[in-house]
């Protein structure tokens, strides 16, 4: 049985908003929101901080390790939420923050940065639009408001009192600076201005800007450095002259060596070895399939990058060379933790105290500190204490070849118990869809279908982000086309390998994936007995004219070039091909949805009645991109349930 953690982030939970109703069905254990999201353990060790997700917004908790008191709190307001945070001394820390409208909306950056003392003292905004009108620090002066956005370059763990930051004007392609910012006032002093449009900056072990990388009006992409502070920007990577781009990651110790990931024309990302005398660039780590997903940092003062995490299939840690000590730490942890992905996700600036995480496709994360010294783990506390992972389901990744020989890779999850042969299957693509992929993990949603008794297919199609560039790049254009037929590939694939009844199959998404569900059941009439869309787009040309990607600065030329021409859309609408689909049609959506605006589904709903398609529908007038009220979710996941059952005879909620 799993322990229980210390009671904190409940307490924060009260504190900040009304209790949530206890979960009565069984549906309630998977809407139910994890306990937190991130947690970071300050310099001293003395404090924990933690992202905790509520209803509509997630705050930052603090808790005193002492005595698990709660001893301050950071949040905003509805659809607002802590997207990161730092510890940039032993007793305050720094807050980003982000806006959604939705359970399943990206989170957009406000660009503003707050910081709060961890007794919860001494709240302000540093930089942002909201200074002049939120002081919540009583000892601050009133600070003038800029039309800026700023963003975290490197906490300086040798400065207690400053940080550095990028700066970026409101407008189109600015051109940004570094700056350096007191952690108290915000007052700040100018470090460096980019030569490039856009541009991020890197610094190096001592905190100087050494690198900026951006992109202008062409959109090629362009990696400047220069030796040390006040030295000139040189140019050593345009992307349009070597159809590479390159970001750097940081230095060896000594500074000698820069390390930068390679995004090449064709293959996976590299990491790479730049000496910043001769200019010789080395090859390090490749992994032939995915790109590096996480990058693994020293955990000391330097913060040097040392190895990396793969996500091909299941997790896997390399490193640049396995006589660093953080290698013989991860070692040491996997094998206190087999078949689990191990993450160090902060350390104590002595480095004697680690904390770490263990999770995988059955567990959503356990959190333990580590004494570094003792070699002694102590369980702190779990994400989703209320499940048994030994009750979860099984994630297999698989591999598997689209029409045209392209390599996909995806995942099958198995009910517990299952004999895996003829299963009914409910193949799941995701969201996004560009950039975005399914990675081994736990997923709710995924677990809930896997205990109704469905196999679940999740398949990276074409489009799906890291597997390289020109994987993503193939998805451009391909909405209804090569996107989906990757999806109908994989489907016929699990059928052939006996795993799907080929009877018993429905597909299901959400946003993007609601409307490759609908697509599916459009081109492929005999593929698959049901189709269920949730807050999903189903007139393309309508996406040039409402919701809000249209509405931002670079959103119409995103639309042209990654889903097409108005003029071309309309073919690849299912609102325009209602009358090929044979199957029933479940739908979901929400009236406040800005990224898939209700008329898609309202649209969508009339056109499948008119051709007689047997058609069912929830909608939530005070909801967004994903439903937040665990009422609304509960309703939504019951009614899911039962719609499968119907068609394909799995469990539905008691």
């Amino acid at each position: 049985m799993r322990k229980h953690g210390v009671g904190w982030v409940l307490a924060a939970c009260l504190l900040l908003s009304p209790a949530m109703a206890v979960a009565q069905v069984d549906v309630g254990n998977f809407i139910r929101k994890d306990k937190f999201e991130a947690i970071k353990i300050s310099p001293t060790g003395e404090y924990l901080a933690a992202t905790v997700p509520m209803e509509d917004r997630t705050v930052l908790a603090i808790m005193r390790r002492s005595d698990n008191k709660l001893t301050g709190t950071f949040a905003l307001g509805k659809n607002s939420h802590v997207s990161n945070f730092w510890w940039v001394n032993p007793a305050r820390v720094i807050v980003s923050v982000s806006e959604k409208f939705g359970q399943l909306d990206q989170p957009l950056g406000t660009g503003e940065l707050f910081a709060i003392d961890a007794d919860g003292g001494k709240a302000t905004v540093l930089v942002g639009f909201r200074i002049g009108n939120q002081q919540t620090g009583s000892n601050i002066q009133q600070k003038t408001s800029e039309q800026v956005h700023a963003f975290l370059v490197d906490s300086l763990r040798a400065d207690d009192k400053t940080v550095v930051v990028s700066i970026w004007p409101w407008g189109s392609d600015p051109f940004t600076r570094a700056e350096r910012m007191d952690v108290y006032s915000g007052r700040r002093t100018p470090l460096a201005r980019a030569p490039v449009r856009n541009a991020d900056f890197t610094t190096d072990n001592a905190g100087d800007v050494r690198f900026a990388y951006g992109a202008g009006v062409d959109n090629s992409r362009k990696l400047y450095y220069r030796d040390g502070k006040g030295d000139d920007w040189r140019l050593i990577n345009d992307e349009s002259v070597s159809d590479q781009a390159e970001h750097p990651l940081g230095f060896n110790r000594d500074q000698s060596i820069a390390y930068l990931q390679v995004e090449k024309s064709s293959g996976s990302d590299v990491i790479v070895a730049w000496n910043v005398a001769t200019g010789e660039r080395k090859e390090l780590l490749r992994n032939a399939n995915v790109d590096p997903d996480d990058i693994i940092f020293s955990q000391d003062g330097d913060m040097v990058p040392v190895g990396a995490v793969y996500r091909d299939g299941k997790p896997v840690t390399k490193f640049f060379s396995d006589e660093v000590p953080e290698a013989r730490l991860y070692r040491s942890l996997e094998a206190a933790f087999p078949g689990q992905t191990i993450s160090v996700t902060s350390r104590t600036k002595d480095g004697k105290l680690a904390l770490v995480q263990v999770s995988s496709d059955r567990n959503p994360g356990d959190f333990y500190l580590f004494n570094v010294d003792a070699k002694k783990l102590d369980y702190l506390l779990s994400r989703r204490d209320w499940l048994e992972p030994d009750e979860m389901a099984t994630m297999t990744p698989v591999q598997l070849k689209a029409r045209d020989g392209t390599d996909l890779h995806g995942f099958l999850t198995m009910p517990k118990g299952a004999s895996g042969k003829h299963m009914p299957m409910v193949v799941v693509p995701h969201g996004g869809p560009f950039g975005i992929r399914d990675e081994w993990e736990f997923d709710p949603q995924t677990q809930m279908l896997a205990s109704a008794g469905y196999a679940v297919l999740q398949i990276n199609f074409r489009g799906s982000g890291g597997y390289g560039r020109a994987f993503r790049q193939a998805g451009a254009r391909q909405w209804g086309q090569a996107m989906q037929d990757d999806v109908t590939d994989a489907t016929r694939w699990a059928i052939q390998q006996g795993v799907a009844d080929a009877a018993r199959i429905c597909i299901y998404g959400a946003s993007y994936g609601a409307y490759a569900a609908l697509m599916g059941v459009a081109k492929e009439p005999g593929l698959y007995k049901c189709a269920a869309g949730y807050v999903g787009v189903y007139d393309l040309p309508m996406m040039h004219t409402r919701g809000d990607i249209q509405r931002r600065g670079s959103g119409e030329t995103y639309l042209n070039e990654w889903i097409g021409p108005r003029s071309t859309l309309g073919a690849v609408s299912p609102v325009n091909m209602a009358d090929r689909i044979k199957v029933p049609v479940f739908l979901a959506a929400g009236g406040e949805d800005e990224r898939a605006p209700v008329q898609h589904t309202e649209l969508m709903e009339r056109r499948l009645k008119a051709a007689g398609v047997p058609v069912e529908t929830l909608y939530k007038k005070t909801e967004g991109h994903g439903f937040y009220k665990p009422e609304n979710q509960q309703e939504y996941y019951t009614r899911l349930l039962a719609f499968f059952n119907r068609h394909l005879g799995g469990a539905t909620a008691k």
